[in-house]
């Protein structure tokens, strides 16, 4: 197992300012924020990115553009929908084999399981057609405001777009507060699994006692180490599992900076991988 970075904080820096960072400080590898407005990544140019991190000893792990496929505008949704058509296109000129992404939030009118059905799935079975064609897998990132909030609409999304190469980058922050069983659904994905987040939960006890589950303000995101995930049996479930890649911290945590807090992560993170 290794560990990796998700790029967002640096998103108005250099690649350059990217590796020089995660190499000296011994990651592995970068999952890279490839949305449009990214400083460090040029769709059109892929080759730039893997010529940088090869030269400072890193590889990509995925290209990330987490971008609202199911917008109710459509001129936006038509863009993101282009967007992460690209990244298919260029994935393996940059480097790697994975692109994450989301499976869009409801629009206003519409329930997650409508969305699914006449929005989400429709868009990635044909996408995900080319993008075998092209050796590239698809992972949705388990946001808990996307139409796969819960397992249930896991299961609805997989029954919709049954390709090989449709997946998940698996994020167990989003399950733990949600009090659905990580561990269960990594079994349960197994083979769905093709990237996946290290982002840790703090459930803030006498919050939630105070305001009760059914609002916010009682959990927040955290860097590894320092929430209620067990990292040391959650790697170990995944490699009981198949899954013995990356580990790629997302950096949620305002409590800490950019560098400190992926540094902290990673020290965490290391003593399972």
């Amino acid at each position: 197992m290794e560990v990796g970075l998700l790029t967002v904080p640096f998103a108005g820096d250099t690649i350059e300012t990217v590796t020089s960072f995660a190499a000296a400080a011994g990651f592995d590898a970068l999952e890279v924020y490839a949305a449009p407005e990214c400083a460090h990544f040029d769709a059109a140019t892929p080759e730039k990115l893997l010529e940088a991190t090869a030269a400072a000893g890193l590889h990509v792990s995925s290209l990330a553009a987490y971008v609202n496929i199911s917008d109710a505008d459509e001129a936006t949704r038509t863009r993101n929908h282009k967007v992460v058509r690209d990244l298919v296109r260029v994935a393996r000129q940059a480097g790697t084999d994975v692109v994450c992404c989301i499976a869009g939030l409801p629009p206003a009118g519409m329930t997650r399981e409508q969305t699914l059905q006449e929005i989400t799935a429709p868009f990635y079975r044909e996408l995900c057609k080319e993008a075998a064609d092209l050796g590239v897998k698809l992972a949705l990132e388990n946001w808990f405001a996307t139409c796969i909030m819960n397992l249930a609409q896991w299961d609805l999304c997989f029954e919709l777009v049954t390709d090989e190469n449709f997946g998940l980058n698996f994020d167990p922050s989003h399950l733990l507060w949600q009090d659905i069983d990580y561990l269960m659904a990594v079994e349960r994905y197994a083979k769905r699994i093709f990237h996946t987040h290290a982002k840790d939960t703090e459930i803030v006890a006498h919050k939630r006692a105070f305001l009760g589950n059914q609002t916010y303000g009682w959990w927040r995101y955290v860097i590894p180490g320092y929430g209620e995930i067990d990292w040391g049996v959650y790697v170990g479930r995944l490699r009981d599992n198949g899954y013995d890649s990356v580990l790629s911290i997302e950096h949620e945590d305002g409590a800490v900076g950019r560098e400190a807090g992926f540094v902290q992560g990673l020290r965490h993170l290391k003593q399972w991988c």
